[in-house]
């Protein structure tokens, strides 16, 4: 079974609003066997809609749209779909209980436009909404489906939830689809492609491979299509054994993990504890890490000296060095991390110094690029990146690339590869 998402507001057309809906019902319906064979986002115009809905039924069956389905003026998706699906708003006693209930928990008086929320489509299945006002509907007409949903996020996902996934379960026979992400970094798209192009070759054609690059980071999708969950969920298991060998020390994690969560993990198991300096990218480093719960069992905190004499005075980096080596260098970066380490007393510290653009640089040191270092117990390295001219994306990589290099590391330190 595939199916479209419409999604529906000027809100989105505008940018004002961006649309996690989709991306959550597509994870969502994958989840269920079903592929998401296109995403639309069109604005709040009875033609649009009508023209959107058209134009996804020549393509398939099935449609789920998102939003319009509010109580002001603007929100014209209920009505469109009536005169669509030729049917009218009936009043549902029942749906007006449940913004009676809703509206008493919350101590709010009901205006006349709540009221005309109980008016639902007769000929549709209406699911109720147990966090809002506005109904999910769900209309047939011979083979073609529609599922129209609030674009309230919580709303919606509550009536998919409790509502809509059991119908669709049932509609979708034994179709099954299995999605593995793996994570990597250090490595850029075509650098990864031309190391995997022999195991992308020669992959099942029940597996395709999706290459996310996103600055730092590769995902590496495998989405396999089948009949069995099982059967697929084990071929992409193996297929993953098989990456993994070639690609040991890119890869850091899988699905959804970040590489600080990973990092994290690599600290906690080795017992060990980390403080941060950072110049560049002015906290990134520590931001990353303290999104991570649980992080205070081995970060200890940060310090972001931006100015040279942070760099002197706090960090103890020796005024000669800054004066014949400059802020962004090696010995710099060096003394950055010996001396967070010793002032916060870690078994790691971490150091960054670098030009995040999108001006001063030079012809020796040019925009984008950043000096890294790491003490610990084994001594003290570096590593020169460079990176590109957009401020935004430097500071991201350069904060990646940091804990990269701590992860690798700690990955030698615990003998892992």
């Amino acid at each position: 079974m595939q199916i479209e998402i419409i999604t529906i507001g000027d809100e989105i057309l505008i940018g004002q609003v961006i649309d996690s809906n989709s991306a959550w019902l597509a994870s969502e319906l994958n989840g269920l066997g079903i592929r998401v064979s296109r995403i639309t986002a069109i604005g709040d115009d009875p033609r649009q809609i009508r023209d959107a809905i058209d134009a996804a039924f020549v393509r398939g069956d099935a449609i789920v749209t998102t939003g319009g389905l509010g109580p002001t003026r603007d929100d014209l998706t209920k009505q469109v779909l009536c005169d669509y699906f030729e049917t009218r708003l009936v009043f549902v006693p029942e749906a007006l209980d449940n913004i009676h209930r809703l509206f008493g928990h919350r101590g709010v008086q009901m205006t006349e436009a709540d009221h005309r929320q109980a008016m639902l489509p007769e000929k549709a299945v209406n699911f109720p909404n147990p966090e809002g006002t506005a109904w999910g509907m769900w209309f047939r007409k011979k083979t073609k489906h529609l599922f129209s949903l609030p674009g309230v996020p919580f709303e919606m996902k509550a009536i998919f939830t409790h509502s809509m996934r059991p119908v669709l379960y049932g509609m979708t026979g034994h179709q099954a689809i299995v999605h593995k992400t793996v994570m990597t970094t250090g490595i850029g798209e075509s650098a990864l492609s031309a190391i995997i192009n022999d195991w992308e070759t020669a992959l099942p054609d029940t597996i395709k491979l999706a290459y996310l690059p996103s600055p730092g980071i590769v995902r590496l999708r495998l989405s396999a299509f089948g009949n069995d969950t099982d059967d697929l969920r084990g071929e992409t298991e193996r297929q993953v054994s098989l990456l993994k060998k070639i690609i040991p020390t890119y890869i850091y994690g899988f699905d959804d993990e970040t590489l600080q969560e990973t990092t994290g993990k690599l600290l906690l198991r080795g017992g060990f504890t980390l403080s941060t300096a950072e110049s560049c990218t002015g906290g990134y480093i520590a931001h990353l890490i303290t999104s991570v719960p649980g992080c205070s069992a081995w970060f200890k905190g940060s310090v972001v000296a931006y100015a040279n004499d942070i760099k002197s005075g706090v960090l103890g980096v020796q005024a000669d060095t800054l004066v014949t080596e400059g802020a962004v260098s090696e010995k710099t970066v060096l003394e950055m991390a010996n001396g967070i380490r010793q002032l916060y007393q870690t078994d790691f510290g971490l150091a960054i110094s670098g030009i995040a653009g999108p001006d001063g640089g030079t012809v020796e040191k040019p925009v984008g690029l950043a000096w890294i270092a790491l003490a610990g117990p084994a001594g003290a390295l570096s590593r020169e990146f460079r990176f590109g001219k957009e401020r935004s994306r430097n500071i991201t990589r350069s904060a990646l690339a940091a804990l990269n290099l701590l992860r690798q590391e700690l990955i030698r330190i615990q003998g892992l590869f």
